[in-house]
Formats: C-alpha cells, sequence, structure tokens
C-alpha cells in the first residue's frame, strides 16, 4: 500500500479544507515545496497534489507551483483539478513532468472523453471519484450528480482506468476516519487499484486500509495536524 502524503493548493498555498468547504480553508504549510521535500526526507516516494483554483475554474491555476514541486523533488506526483481537456492532459504530463493526473469532474460529464484519456495514456490517467451519499460530485465538490459511484468506477475500470482514488466528501478532512465500507465496496467491484481519501486520522486508519487491501491511502490534514506521523505510516508501504 502507497501512502501519498496530500498537498492542496488555493491561492499558490498549501491548504486544507473540511467537508470540501471552501470557507473552512486553512493553510497548513508556509510553501508547497519545502512541504513535499520534508515528506520526501522521511522517505515518502509519492506525492499528492490538488489544484483547488483549477477545479473551481476548469482548468490549471497553480500549475507553477506544481511545477516547482514536480522539479525540486523525486516525489512520484500525481495532481488532480480542472483537468478537462487533452491539451491540460498533455501540459501535466509532458511539461510539467507530472507522473499521473486524475480525472475528476470530466470523468461525471465527459465520461467517453474520460476513456479516451485512459486508452491514450493509460497508468498516467487516474480517475477521482468523490461522493456524496454514493453519488458521484465534480466542479470542485459544487456540483453533485445521480451517478452512482460504483457503477461510475465500474465503467472506467471497465474502460482499463487502473487506478481510482475514492474519496467520501462527508469524511474529508474530518479526521473522522476513512468510509470503510465504501471502500470495502469500491475494492469489491473494480479490478482496478483502489485508493482511500479523506478522514484518515491516526495510524489504525492506515493498519485498517492495509488489512481492507486497498493500494494507496492519501493523508492530508491528519500529517499537518500531528495525528498521523508519515513516518509511521510509511512502514505499512
Amino acid at each position: 500500500m502507497i501512502i501519498l502524503p496530500a498537498i492542496d493548493l488555493k491561492g499558490g498555498k498549501p491548504v486544507r479544507l473540511t467537508k470540501g468547504d471552501f470557507a473552512t480553508t486553512e493553510q497548513v504549510a508556509d510553501a508547497a515545496l519545502s512541504a513535499a521535500l520534508s515528506f520526501e526526507q522521511l522517505g515518502a516516494t509519492h506525492l499528492h497534489m490538488v489544484d483547488l483554483d483549477g477545479a473551481l475554474a476548469g482548468a490549471p491555476v497553480n500549475d507553477a507551483v506544481v511545477r516547482e514541486v514536480v522539479r525540486g523533488t523525486r516525489l512520484f506526483v500525481e495532481i488532480g483539478g480542472g483537468i478537462r481537456t487533452r491539451e491540460t492532459v498533455d501540459y501535466y504530463l509532458n511539461h510539467i513532468g507530472a507522473r499521473r493526473v486524475i480525472l475528476g469532474s470530466v470523468a461525471i460529464k465527459d465520461p467517453d472523453f474520460a476513456k479516451e484519456m485512459v486508452a491514450a495514456y493509460g497508468e498516467a490517467i487516474a480517475i477521482g471519484i468523490d461522493a456524496k451519499e454514493g453519488k458521484a460530485s465534480g466542479g470542485g465538490w459544487l456540483d453533485d450528480s445521480d451517478v452512482d459511484f460504483i457503477e461510475l468506477a465500474r465503467a472506467m475500470a471497465g474502460a482499463g482506468a487502473r487506478t481510482i482514488i475514492y474519496t467520501d466528501i462527508s469524511k474529508d478532512g474530518t479526521l473522522a476516519g476513512p468510509d470503510l465500507a465504501g471502500l470495502a465496496a469500491l475494492n469489491a467491484a473494480v479490478p482496478a487499484d483502489v485508493i482511500a481519501s479523506g478522514g484518515i486520522a491516526t495510524i489504525d486508519d492506515v493498519r485498517t486500509l492495509k488489512a481492507l487491501g486497498v493500494s494507496g491511502a492519501i493523508c492530508g490534514k491528519s500529517i499537518y495536524k500531528g495525528t498521523l506521523s508519515l513516518e509511521d505510516a510509511l512502514k505499512y508501504q
């Protein structure tokens, strides 16, 4: 199981939200690069980044910061937020140097496009599924849908997607524990690697996720708030 510390970007700075509510924005580190370097020094190999401004704008906003992190570390960087065109996918992978891009909103609104990107870029595409009460949500978590998150995952995995990142929005940033039931159902439903996101608070959560059989765990607020030691979590890789 891969441990992915998280850096969410708003206004160029690392922040955390609670339940996807932009009104709860809290800056959690001075700069993205220094945070990423600290994760790398502790032994992290992967980094999950989200351009929150980009998610709202539908196009990259904090891409210069992402470039700085990619070029300033040796981390496997995945990036999501506002990636809705082939040009943006190509920009992040072939110009910025990200190792993987995350398609979220576009997988709901234009699943054929998401499938095309999976066919074209293979393992460099992850599908990000953020759910409220079992339904997929996009647009920076402001656009709800009637799309069942399991059915969306099945469709994307059926098209060849190798990685599904699942977030229960009600858990995100709460430090209340991950959605184990949703993750178990998703893991059983698709052949893709499932990465857990949202609510991870303690080393017990990490241990439980490893036992559940998910392939990765994204840890954000827990690291910044000190409820989870990244060094301890990395022992479960």
